[in-house]
C-alpha cells in the first residue's frame, strides 16, 4: 500500500471510528453492506482476518444489531444503561474500523494508528455523548434524551457515509465534532458546577 493510499485509508478509518463513538454497530453494518455489494472500489477485505464482514450473515446480524441499538437509545433510562456497555464496545469498534481500513499497510502502522487514533476518537466521542446524555437525564428526567439520540444517529450516519465517499472531508468533520463535543462537555461541567454552588 502506497503512502497516499495509506493516508486515505487512515482518514477513512478515523472517520469510521468516530462514527463508532456515536453508534457501535452502524459503521460495521454500512461497511459490510458496501463490501458485500462491491460499492467500494479500492477496499478489499477478502483473504484477510476481517473476511467475516464480507458475508450475508454479517450484513444481517449487523443490521439487526444496528436497528436494536438505534431503537434502544430512544427508551429513557435504558439509554443510560446501554452506555455502560457501549463505551468499551465503541473503543473496540473504533479500533476495528480503523484497522480494517488500513489492511495491507505495515502492521505496526495499522495497529498503532488503529489503537491510538481509532480507539481514541471513538472513546472521546462516546464518553462525551455519555456526559451529555447524563446531563440531559438529570435535567429532563430522561425525556430530552431522544433529542440527544437523534443527534447521535444523524452524526453517525453522516460520518459513516462521508468516510466511504470522501474520507478527507469526513476526517475533517470528525476532528471538528470531537473538538465541539469536548468544548460542550467542559461548558456543561462549568454550568453544572456553577449551579451546584
Amino acid at each position: 500500500m502506497g503512502i497516499e493510499t495509506t493516508m486515505l485509508a487512515a482518514l477513512m478509518g478515523i472517520s469510521l471510528a468516530s462514527a463508532s463513538g456515536f453508534r457501535v454497530f452502524l459503521p460495521p453494518f454500512i461497511l459490510s453492506l458496501a463490501v458485500r455489494t462491491d460499492t467500494l472500489v479500492n477496499f478489499e477485505l477478502s483473504g484477510t482476518e476481517f473476511a467475516v464482514f464480507d458475508s450475508n450473515a454479517a450484513v444481517l446480524i449487523l443490521g439487526i444489531a444496528c436497528l436494536a441499538e438505534f431503537g434502544a437509545y430512544y427508551v429513557p433510562w435504558l439509554d443510560n444503561l446501554l452506555d455502560t456497555i457501549a463505551t468499551p464496545a465503541a473503543v473496540i469498534s473504533g479500533i476495528g474500523m480503523t484497522s480494517m481500513a488500513l489492511v495491507g499497510s505495515d502492521p505496526i502502522v495499522q495497529w498503532s494508528f488503529a489503537i491510538i487514533a481509532g480507539g481514541g476518537s471513538a472513546g472521546i466521542i462516546q464518553v462525551t455523548t455519555v456526559a451529555i446524555r447524563g446531563l440531559s437525564s438529570t435535567l429532563t428526567l430522561g425525556f430530552g434524551n431522544s433529542f440527544v439520540a437523534s443527534g447521535e444517529n444523524i452524526a453517525s450516519i453522516i460520518l459513516t457515509f462521508a468516510a466511504l465517499i470522501a474520507p478527507l472531508i469526513a476526517a475533517l468533520f470528525a476532528v471538528l465534532l470531537v473538538a465541539l463535543l469536548i468544548r460542550q462537555s467542559y461548558k456543561m461541567k462549568a454550568e453544572k458546577s456553577i449551579q451546584g454552588s
